[in-house]
């Protein structure tokens, strides 16, 4: 993976795709850094959630013809655990999950770091200064990046007190986490035209939100949102492909996703 510069912006150009199809894509060249947590019993959801993730076994055991064999039923919501929010979760007129191009959910990656802040104020929101200091330092966000920002809550995961700063259930009143400002995402959606916001915290809005104009903001540019992530610190500022393939639902406002991140060696 490398990267050029056409008209002042910053292009990733994965070198190996350019070559002789027969020549295969060498993934030793990259470290990959799974972005995801894992859903089972104490993968976490909005307070308000009427359920959560819920796994049944149909079966486990012997075949009774001489093999093993074993199957379950899974049932969750679309927003709980590391999830992407398509945009018609906050616009009447968004696209769907199944309808979310694939070059918006594969694509190079920029990561700006706001975990000092956060660690001072647990309500933190990124602003258009903490995104033009990024830019200062690595170049402007071309179209078409995945934007994510490092909180480094992810730490937190899983105790829901000290992830979303309230455990009370069925009451999203009080929570208290980090998020984006309205005016960053302003600036990234409408102006970079990046393909995706994320965060490694349980929302882009930030937890006291009552609003929710963020995840409002994204959505009229049809932008989708990455949230729940992990691992955001072991990648570099700039540089990483970011593949997010969510579960392709019709007509779904979200759903779980596998994230990953492919980081040149």
């Amino acid at each position: 993976m490398r990267y050029r510069m056409i008209g002042g912006s910053t292009i990733l150009v994965l070198a190996a795709l350019s070559l002789n199809p027969l020549h295969a894509f060498d993934l030793e060249n990259y470290r990959l850094v799974d972005l995801s947590h894992s859903y089972g019993e104490s993968t976490l959801y909005w307070p308000t959630s009427p359920t959560s993730f819920e796994k049944k076994t149909l079966a486990y055991g012997d075949s009774g013809e001489g093999y093993f064999y074993s199957a379950y039923t899974v049932c969750t919501p679309e927003h709980g655990g590391t999830h992407i929010d398509a945009p018609v979760h906050f616009a009447v007129d968004g696209i769907s999950t199944a309808q979310i191009a694939l070059d918006r959910l594969i694509a190079p990656a920029v990561v700006i770091d706001v975990s000092g802040q956060a660690e001072k104020d647990r309500n933190y929101r990124v602003s258009v200064d903490d995104v033009t200091a990024f830019e200062t330092a690595n170049g402007e966000i071309a179209a078409g990046t995945i934007v994510l920002v490092r909180t480094d809550w992810s730490r937190h995961w899983p105790n829901p007190m000290d992830y979303l700063g309230d455990d009370t259930a069925g009451d999203a009143s009080n929570l208290q986490f980090p998020g984006y400002g309205a005016d960053a995402v302003r600036l990234l959606t409408e102006e970079r035209n990046v393909a995706m916001i994320g965060i490694d915290t349980a929302s882009v809005d930030y937890g006291k939100s009552l609003d929710f104009i963020v995840h409002r903001i994204g959505a009229a540019q049809g932008v989708s949102n990455l949230e729940n992530l992990t691992n955001l610190s072991e990648l570099p500022a700039v540089g990483s492909l970011v593949i997010a393939l969510p579960m392709k639902i019709e007509g779904g406002s979200g759903g779980p996703a596998r994230v990953v991140a492919l980081v040149p060696r």
